[in-house]
């Protein structure tokens, strides 16, 4: 009976289980502390991300330098040149993209280190605002009165190459590179550059050669390199470049600073043109209005292949002008054209630009709002123009003056003579 009561003999298998138990509590103690460890660091570790968030915050919100990226020495160490002109050899802040940091890109550098601590968008450098895409030019070539010669060599350079590249193909000849559109002031070398890129669709770009000319050294040759690469970025894409004797006139011996910087601006224009891909669409238009001084570089075949004389109009140049100023008015049947373009010589080379028909319109307007030519409805009190012709039908009004063209256009010359001479 006694018996049962003893203690059970501890078998082999028993012991091992509990020196498992036993280590497996350990193991359970030493997770357990682990797991503390760790849950205690990650919270070191985020409050570290926090101050460096608000570290890189710090360093980007102070006065920044835009700079541009030159070169990638290593991941965390690059080439950077200021607008002060000057190249550095700077860190790099670990949080920028590699592959978005490309040569010639635009970058923020601290003021102290110049090291680079963002990475900007191109629009983001006040030097390069100039180089935007112009919208949609809305001229076409029926807004420019006569110029027909010039009109089918600007088509057959310009236009033909972007529309219809595979006609050169076939003759197997190259397509013009360049354009140069030179003569007096006025007389419609804008005017027909817009209206190529209206026809083409392409994209216009249009700078001024003066604006190459900046304070800083290398800055205008950058500037050159930039607006060739905008254009091949957007191509087809028109480049025109305005008043460009400014920065292509002949090289001499420079004296200067300011001298020697244009030249090598010029420098940098020649080796752009040699670069550009025959068969790219992208095309140079270049105006001036003193060809005599333009370096012979510039000219050669390969570089600008056309050059299209702008002259000042003849008799009948300046009817077609006249005609296509005077086809969106309201006039009569009647009215000599011929006889008023005789009449209105002066006005109709002044109204040559759409430029100038804008600033000069609104003076018409009011000499004819001077001369009762509109007159005011009682009821609406609105305008209700009236019809321009040589004499006054039975529905003119007694107490209006009419208007005949000679008269309209003798204002209209005696206005313009007054603006320009005051």
């Amino acid at each position: 009976m006694g018996s049962k009561y003893l203690p059970r003999k501890i078998l082999p298998s028993d012991a091992d289980l509990y020196t498992r138990l036993k280590n497996l509590e350990k193991q359970l103690v030493l997770y357990d502390i682990q797991e503390n460890y760790v849950k205690e660091e990650h919270k070191n570790l985020k409050l570290e991300l926090i101050r460096a968030r608000e570290e890189i915050k710090r360093i980007q919100s102070v006065p920044l330098v835009i700079g541009q990226f030159l070169d990638m020495v290593d991941r965390n160490h690059g080439i950077v040149s200021s607008t002060a002109g000057s190249n550095y050899y700077v860190r790099i802040l670990s949080t920028i993209n590699r592959e978005q940091l490309t040569p010639n890109s635009s970058v923020a550098l601290h003021r102290h280190s110049h090291s680079v601590v963002d990475l900007l968008p191109p629009e983001a450098d006040s030097s390069i605002q100039m180089m935007q895409l112009s919208d949609k030019p809305e001229v076409s070539y029926a807004d420019i009165g006569g110029l027909d010669a010039q009109k089918q060599e600007v088509r057959e350079a310009v236009e033909l190459p972007l529309t219809c590249p595979e006609l050169y193909h076939q003759i197997g000849i190259d397509p013009p590179v360049g354009v140069l559109l030179y003569g007096p002031p006025g007389t419609g070398k804008t005017m027909l550059a817009k209206a190529v890129a209206h026809h083409t669709g392409a994209s216009f770009i249009r700078v001024v050669g003066s604006e190459f000319v900046q304070k800083y050294l290398g800055e205008g040759p950058r500037m050159v390199r930039d607006i060739f690469r905008l254009a091949r970025e957007n191509a087809p894409a028109i480049l025109f470049i305005d008043e460009v004797d400014s920065i292509a006139t002949k090289r001499f011996d420079a004296q200067t600073g300011a001298d020697r910087e244009v030249q090598r601006i010029l420098l940098e224009l020649l080796n752009q043109m040699d670069g550009f891909d025959q068969n790219a669409t992208v095309k140079v238009i270049m105006a001036t209005n003193r060809a005599d001084t333009l370096d012979p570089a510039l000219l050669r075949p390969g570089r600008l292949d056309r050059k299209i004389e702008f002259p000042l109009p003849d008799r009948r140049q300046r009817r077609l002008i006249f005609q296509t100023i005077t086809s969106k008015m309201n006039l009569s049947s009647d009215v000599d054209l011929e006889s008023c373009t005789l009449t209105v010589l002066s006005v109709v080379i002044f109204l040559q630009s759409s430029r100038d028909r804008k600033k000069f319109q609104p003076q018409i307007l009011r000499r004819f709002v001077r001369k009762q030519a509109y007159k005011l409805s009682g009821k609406t009190d609105t305008l209700s123009p009236t019809k321009i012709s040589k004499k006054g039908g039975r529905g003119t009004s007694r107490n209006m003056t009419v208007i005949t063209p000679f008269m309209a256009f003798r204002d209209t010359h005696i206005l313009w003579q007054f603006s320009t001479h005051s």
